[in-house]
């Protein structure tokens, strides 16, 4: 569903911040309209090349069992570019659910001697991992030359393990933007915010009329880390950030202090977030977007931290992205805007025709236009026409992504190894979480962190 976390040890996160070039593209995201440059007109397939770009192989007969976290929307986008592959090839494709622990799932069936053909991970640092345990097929000639055909080399970098090409990064997503009720805004009348100072007054303002400001989907602690690596990346800057990310600093340094500590300055507010801290971990986070959206007049949430993706669950909602639903950039708590990427990686587990040609059908733009269709996707392909994306929001998100190349700051915790970063109830997910329950604790959140990190990524 995000891009959660684990790690990929000691690659860090490739390039420099692009704080500017992504906040320019997200700006006036709520305003809708077009623009007259191809890919950038009013959506539905206006000037989109709809010709077959890939050409895959027969594959009657066989089957393939394929996993992902995805549920919901999601689920049901993803399963249409399955059926796609299914009708071309004949083949015939099984999703099954990973649940949140991708990494505990795929092990526990190469335990068992069954793993699925295919698995799309959340975390650069499972891919590495797997890699280095020989549980990953390297991609064969059909898939590299989609990926060199249709991908910059900061991404192809990221789906790579010691030089060898492992993973098609095929969906990706812009984690440093901030949803909101238009209609909570103006009746508060209260403008986007551009800095954290103006965000917290704006959430304060929003309080006093009525509806409480911020959303947060406590339950999932990915959530929670989200927020963090937003604030730590615009306060502390990107060098700080890597050594973080690759813990060649500790989680006890005075950086992370102060990153905590503008965090709490929201936590610790509970008439600042819906249900205050105890509603906030009780609350999922599909609920977290889709309770921001609904209620028409009386919306339960004013505005809730999400990335890209999110516009899958508030389709799900009758307000309209561009109108009712808009977007702004996470605002800026050090000299720019942060820009935090995740992505989804396709890896073959198994060898075989049938997994090298899913993925590189998930390589080709033929694939990523059909979820961008669909919505609550944006995909790191250059070639594809942003004419495929259904709104001017998704359009300009998905397009300053592209314009960024490869300058970018990944996810930090799907940077850490899978037990710090990615697993529901221990780790940086659940130590966030008991920062969430008591904000005050600031000191002790950050001694949990480090000795949970220390266990992972080793002394």
């Amino acid at each position: 569903m995000r891009g959660r976390g684990t790690g990929w040890r000691r690659r860090g996160a490739a390039g420099v911040v692009v704080g500017v070039v992504l906040a320019v593209g997200v700006a006036g995201c709520g305003s809708g309209g077009g623009g007259g440059k191809k890919g950038e007109g009013g959506g539905g397939d206006g000037g989109e090349r709809n010709a077959v770009t890939v050409r895959l192989p027969k594959l009657a007969g066989q089957r393939l069992q394929v996993t992902a976290v995805w549920t919901g929307a999601e689920r049901e986008n993803f399963v249409k570019v399955l059926d796609e592959f299914e009708k071309r090839t004949g083949a015939k494709v099984d999703f099954v659910p990973s649940g949140d622990d991708m990494a505990g799932f795929i092990g526990s069936k190469i335990a068992g001697g069954g793993p699925p053909d295919v698995a799309m991970l959340q975390q650069a640092g499972v891919l590495n991992e797997f890699a280095g345990k020989g549980w990953l097929k390297p991609l064969g000639p059909e898939a590299k030359a989609q990926l060199a055909k249709n991908y910059s080399k900061g991404w192809r970098d990221l789906g790579a393990h010691k030089g060898t090409e492992y993973g098609v990064y095929f969906k990706a997503s812009n984690k440093s933007l901030v949803w909101y009720n238009a209609q909570a805004f103006g009746n508060a009348g209260v403008q986007e915010p551009k800095t954290w100072a103006e965000f917290l007054k704006a959430a304060r303002t929003i309080s006093e009329s009525g509806v409480e400001p911020v959303s947060v989907g406590g339950s999932d602690g990915w959530t929670l880390t989200d927020w963090f690596e937003n604030i730590y990346l615009s306060q502390a800057g990107p060098e700080k950030y890597d050594r973080l990310a690759q813990h060649r600093i500790a989680w006890t340094d005075a950086s992370v202090k102060q990153a905590l500590s503008t965090l709490g300055q929201l936590f610790g507010r509970k008439d600042l977030l819906v249900g205050g801290n105890a509603g906030a971990l009780q609350t999922d986070f599909p609920t977290s977007v889709t309770q921001t959206f609904s209620g028409g007049d009386a919306p339960k949430a004013a505005m809730v931290s999400s990335a890209d993706f999110a516009a899958a669950n508030i389709a799900q909602t009758k307000a309209k992205i561009g109108t009712d639903a808009k977007v702004f950039p996470f605002p800026a708590v050090g000299a720019k805007s942060p820009v935090v990427t995740g992505g989804d990686v396709a890896v073959a587990l198994k060898g075989g025709k049938a997994a090298q040609a899913l993925l590189t059908f998930l390589a080709s733009t033929d694939a990523a236009r059909i979820w961008a269709r669909a919505g609550g996707f944006i995909s790191p392909n250059k070639e594809l026409d942003r004419a495929a994306y259904g709104d001017a929001v998704m359009r300009r998100i998905a397009g300053a992504l592209i314009a960024a190349g490869d300058d970018f700051r990944f996810d930090m915790s799907d940077q850490a190894p899978a037990s710090f970063g990615g697993k529901p109830g221990q780790g940086e997910w659940k130590d966030l979480q008991d920062f969430l329950k008591n904000p005050k604790d600031v000191a002790g959140t950050q001694a949990r962190l480090e000795r949970d990190a220390v266990k992972s990524f080793g002394g």
